[in-house]
């Protein structure tokens, strides 16, 4: 078992889905979770079944994509040891599937602020603090949309993984020395896709299932542990062997 006692972990888009499940691993392993949502009854309410579950869970609701308001609400809570960048629009909930000829700027700026500039906002709002303690983990939730590509219609949202993860490799190189990692994952299918899909995808993937928040949070378990200290600048496939790296 990994221990994560004494460490405070921010794992951002947390009010439900692949975020709380990422959240109750790492609560598991000991950490003291700082659950972010957009929406504070979806902060709250993920707290409240995670406190049920007998964590320690707190509420910090903010928008990602508003760089003033994560630096006031990270300035509230104390120190963030782990910061999980979860929160992203994914391709099938929160924008239509469509061809990159068809979108207009007006569709893919949302998924360019939150998917990147999320990413930028939260990290540059803990970084500080984990430069001062000398200890840190900095994780960014990514997709095979933004490792190998797709014919589905995410080619904005790929390009904002692809970018959040190459933010996260470079940024590895300038934190090494001050006890700081920085890695990614890269999801495959998970089980939020819509019901009428998801036999059909599962028959796709090599382990015959869909991902769920606690696959992704074993691996965030482990990048955030000590026993990964010497593991930066990485992206780890989570994909059911979908896609071998």
């Amino acid at each position: 078992m990994l221990d994560l006692s004494g460490k405070t972990a921010l794992v951002t888009g947390a009010g439900r889905g692949i975020g709380i499940g990422i959240a109750r691993v790492l609560g598991q392993q000991g950490a003291t979770l700082l659950i972010n949502d957009l929406f504070e009854n979806r902060a709250a309410a993920a707290c409240q079944q995670l406190q049920q579950e007998g964590l320690d869970a707190s509420a910090l609701p903010f928008d990602a994509t508003d760089y003033d308001a994560v630096h006031a609400a990270v300035s509230t809570c104390g120190d963030v040891d782990i910061l999980v960048n979860n929160a992203g629009i994914p391709g099938h909930e929160g924008m239509q599937l469509e061809s990159f000829a068809d979108m207009s700027p007006d569709t893919w700026r949302p998924m360019i602020d939150l998917n990147l500039y999320g990413t930028l906002n939260c990290t540059h709002a803990v970084l500080p603090g984990m430069r001062e303690r000398g200890w840190g983990r900095i994780l960014v939730v990514s997709s095979d949309a933004g490792r190998v590509g797709t014919k589905v219609g995410v080619s904005i949202y790929g390009a904002c993984k692809a970018a959040a993860v190459h933010f996260i490799r470079n940024l590895s190189q300038e934190v090494a020395d001050a006890g700081i990692t920085a890695n990614a994952v890269a999801l495959g299918p998970m089980d939020n896709l819509p019901e009428e899909v998801v036999e059909f995808v599962a028959r796709g993937i090599p382990v015959k299932r869909l991902g769920t928040g606690e696959d992704v949070g074993n691996a965030i378990a482990y990048l955030a542990s000590e026993e990964a200290s010497w593991v930066t600048g990485q992206l780890l496939p989570v994909n059911g062997g979908l896609s071998p790296a």
